[in-house]
């Protein structure tokens, strides 16, 4: 069965950073191969992963709404998109969930996408899903309970408040999360005091404290794939710090 951590925060925190570091810190240890889910309605991680994609599963909801040719039947079809839609790559797959679906009844091609999800996921060890700040996504994605739900957040009150709006979302909708942890990126220097205050007024659990790193923002302001960030990038050796928690907590 697959151990599936899911990430979420509100935008600008660094989220698909955080999830793309992930994937290539499961790689780095060999716990291969990994499923790589993008269901963030701005989708992105594929940017960050350094891969192209062509097809989403989105895309796959709109064909099968026009219908499918003659003599396929839409559980056939849906089988065949969704093995279209996934890039593979060495160690890890990706795939895209794609944008909102638009006017009109999602309702039997969502329960195909579910059906079909449920096992490719099956084939995995590891998958990671990159959502955005609602939980929906997830929700609809697969019927497995989440094992690791990782919150990121930056180094503000709102955005604080933000992260624990999240978990009481992700309670409201009854998922069953093993760990429900927080991340504070993009911390300066003598802003843990307070950030550590900040997380215990909200009830929340502090997993790791990332510091704002050069490297990533010229990554980022380059175009270039973050997963390729150099063993020297401080945001790279604490996030690793962070997954070799998360990972050794029964």
């Amino acid at each position: 069965m697959a151990f599936s951590i899911a990430l979420a925060g509100k935008g600008g925190t660094g989220k698909t950073t955080m999830a793309g570091l992930l994937v290539k810190y499961l790689v780095d240890q060999g716990k291969t191969p990994i499923l790589a889910v993008d269901a963030d309605a701005n989708a992105n991680l594929n940017e960050v992963l350094g891969l192209d994609v062509e097809e989403t599963l989105g895309d796959a909801r709109e064909e099968m709404k026009k219908g499918v040719a003659i003599g396929m039947t839409k559980d056939v079809f849906m089988e065949m998109k969704l093995q279209e839609a996934i890039v593979e790559h060495t160690g890890f797959d990706l795939i895209v969930m794609g944008r909102p679906e638009g006017a009109g009844c999602y309702c039997a091609a969502n329960s195909l996408l579910t059906a079909y999800l449920d096992k490719l996921i099956g084939n995995y060890p590891f998958v990671v899903v990159d959502n955005e700040a609602g939980m929906e996504h997830i929700s609809r994605l697969t019927t497995n309970n989440v094992d690791v739900l990782l919150v990121v957040s930056d180094p503000t009150r709102r955005g604080i408040q933000a992260a624990a709006r999240i978990m009481d979302l992700t309670e409201s909708l009854g998922l069953k999360i093993g760990h429900r942890w927080v991340a504070v990126n993009q911390v300066k220097e003598g802003q843990t005091e307070a950030i550590e205050k900040t997380m215990s007024n909200f009830g929340l659990k502090l997993i790791g404290l990332i510091p704002e790193d050069e490297q990533v923002r010229e990554f980022d302001l380059n175009g270039r794939p973050t997963i390729e960030l150099s063993e020297q990038s401080r945001a790279l050796k604490a996030a690793n710090d962070m997954f070799k928690r998360i990972l050794e907590t029964p």
